[in-house]
């Protein structure tokens, strides 16, 4: 980064984030994403996660602020000192989930997901799935809604709402949890290393419909699913020092 970076404005439509994106522009200019040292998300994590995933193999960092409904992905929104603060962040770097699923139709879909993979039922049916871990059968027969797989930045997320466990940033495991699991009641999901291949095969996908979803990107009647982290893709984003991405989510363990 140079020492006076030149800082690509993107920002979500609420009318919040596009009055900030006028003030910001006017204050440093404005640069295409191609032509620019940062980027700066101005907008909530839905917003983020559109960011990273339309502009992530720019392999620029990211310093968002939130103007949004959710943000913990966010640093908070001040107009003034965004040149200092940018050189005075630290760098997260993630690794997405990679998703292949494949379709009743023979279809092979590919995506990202910086937060979660998961399966879901299309109908009232519930879901009948078994789960392959590195190619060899671990979970012959889950019967829920649905299961996901979750990175450590998003395991506060739909992850921690279906009562899956929090994950330290940096941990290297990932988080797989059953959604509403009938069949066995007990099961609770697992920690898996990150480098883990996780394939979910679906059982009587006729009946049993489901769709896998990479962060917003769905995908419906798939009839098997593998997901591992990525080893090719990355994407930094930048924090204030005083709300560090591994600091919000160790913190989010101890709030009631």
């Amino acid at each position: 980064m140079t020492a006076t970076p030149r800082i690509a404005f993107l920002a979500s439509r609420a009318p919040d984030a596009q009055a900030a994106l006028a003030e910001l522009q006017a204050v440093h200019g404005r640069h295409e994403p191609d032509a620019a040292d940062v980027l700066c998300a101005l907008g909530g994590d839905g917003f983020m996660l559109q960011t990273l995933h339309r502009h992530g193999p720019r392999g620029l960092p990211v310093y968002g602020m939130k103007l949004g409904t959710v943000g913990f992905l966010m640093n908070h929104y001040e107009r003034d000192g965004l040149v200092e603060r940018i050189a005075a962040a630290h760098p997260a770097h993630l690794r997405p989930l990679e998703m292949a699923a494949v379709t009743e139709s023979g279809a092979t879909v590919t995506s990202l997901a910086y937060n979660e993979v998961s399966l879901l039922r299309q109908t009232r049916q519930a879901a009948h799935l078994r789960i392959h871990l590195n190619d060899r059968a671990r979970l012959d027969e889950l019967v829920c809604d649905g299961v996901l797989v979750a990175t450590p930045a998003g395991s506060t997320a739909y992850n921690f709402s279906a009562h899956g466990p929090i994950l330290p940033f940096g941990s290297n495991v990932i988080a797989l949890t059953p959604i509403a699991a009938f069949r066995p009641r007990r099961w609770r999901g697992a920690l898996l290393r990150s480098d883990t291949e996780v394939r979910f095969e679906v059982l009587d996908p006729d009946k049993r419909p489901l769709s896998a979803t990479a962060d917003s990107h769905e995908v419906r009647d798939v009839i098997d699913v593998r997901v591992r982290e990525s080893q090719t893709h990355s994407v930094t984003l930048l924090f204030d020092p005083e709300h560090n991405l591994e600091e919000r989510i160790l913190n989010e363990q101890f709030v009631s």
